[in-house]
């Protein structure tokens, strides 16, 4: 990663770069780390003079990190200002900008540059957009690391309880996760403002913010093939298998909840289907053998998953004396599942989902 110092003397190179292509565009004046009564801490300071001999104060306010987080701060910064002349055009620079982050400095009239090469400039005749350059130094940690195994059990306790505020240490005991963990998945949604702070606290509480956004973007890094599954066969029709699976699990107390096209049936029943799925703990190969379930390579109209994280039973739900997933976990796996799943995770979704947000 790079220091300050060479951060800014990228930008101003990359900057550089970008308005000497701008024939009428003539740079007069370059600043490094300028300091004003009017402007205060300034980390580049760029003067130009267009083709009406009009000249422009180019202010850039350099982050380490572009996450929309910083750049809103970044932003605030610069609107201050800019408000206070005309002549100034406010910047946010980073060494990556991402489409969020574009949009933030859009939406109040700032531009965007980062050492990759993605730009946006609007002043005077000036007009430069230049984007879909890739991030020259990519996160040793992405954006899914938010969304693995006990990761995800904070991501699925938020999404689960929506208009709760959270303490970290409330919030890692109701993952069952560390707080150490908690903390860190905290600070990662805050970059990317999934979930907000509250001021009323001296101990800051937080609540989620965009659900629909984080949901989406879980999608995006989940497949129900992550966890292990096991493909039966049996003779009987679907609801007698879900009739035999019910009363198996209760007489044997061992967990269980259905999902995908079962689990689907029950919460948004409209979804017609031939095959069984379920959640166990226990051991799958017994609990076949019990249920005289035939294992096979092909045809088979029974799955047993084996978690691949005991979040997955994080708020079950029942239904007509049947043990079924949460509606978050039931539109993850629907949504990675090809045979019609998508439409029913969409039923489930406007449903069920959306009214508890």
């Amino acid at each position: 990663m790079l220091t300050e110092k060479e951060l800014i003397y990228q930008i101003k190179n990359r900057v550089l770069v970008v308005l000497n292509n701008i024939k009428f565009l003539k740079v007069i004046k370059i600043q490094e780390e300028v300091s004003s009564k009017d402007m205060g801490q300034i980390d580049l300071l760029i003067k130009v003079q267009t083709k009406n001999n009009e000249k422009y104060s180019l202010i850039f306010e350099i982050k380490t990190n572009g996450q929309p987080r910083f750049a809103r701060m970044a932003v605030g910064k610069l609107k201050e200002i800019v408000s206070q002349n005309k002549k100034y055009y406010g910047v946010f620079a980073s060494t990556y900008i991402s489409k969020e982050t574009v949009k933030i400095c859009l939406d109040n009239n700032v531009g965007s540059i980062d050492i990759g090469g993605n730009c946006f400039f609007n002043f005077d005749s000036v007009y430069v957009n230049i984007e879909g350059k890739p991030n020259p130094f990519p996160s040793k940690n992405p954006l899914k690391t938010l969304f693995y195994s006990k990761s995800s059990r904070v991501i699925r306790v938020l999404l689960s309880n929506p208009k709760k505020a959270w303490f970290i240490k409330d919030l890692s005991e109701e993952a069952g996760v560390s707080i150490g963990q908690a903390f860190k998945v905290k600070e990662k949604l805050l970059e990317e403002e999934y979930i907000k702070e509250s001021q009323e606290y001296e101990l800051k509480k937080f609540i989620l913010q965009k659900p629909e956004v984080l949901l989406n973007d879980w999608t995006k890094n989940y497949s129900y093939k992550k966890n292990i599954i096991k493909n039966y066969y049996s003779l009987d029709n679907v609801k007698k298998i879900e009739n035999k699976i019910v009363d198996y699990f209760n007489l044997k107390k061992i967990k269980y909840a259905f999902t995908l096209t079962s689990g689907a049936s029950l919460v948004a029943p409209f979804l017609r289907y031939n095959k069984v799925f379920f959640y166990t703990n226990g051991n799958i190969e017994k609990i076949a053998k019990d249920l005289n379930f035939k294992e096979v390579p092909t045809g088979a109209n029974i799955s047993i998953l084996k978690p691949y994280d005991e979040g997955i039973f994080y708020k079950l739900q029942q239904i007509k004396n049947v043990i079924v997933v949460s509606n978050i976990q039931l539109y993850l796996d629907l949504k990675s599942y090809r045979e019609r799943g998508e439409e029913a995770a969409e039923f489930l979704y406007e449903q069920r989902i959306v009214r508890s947000w």
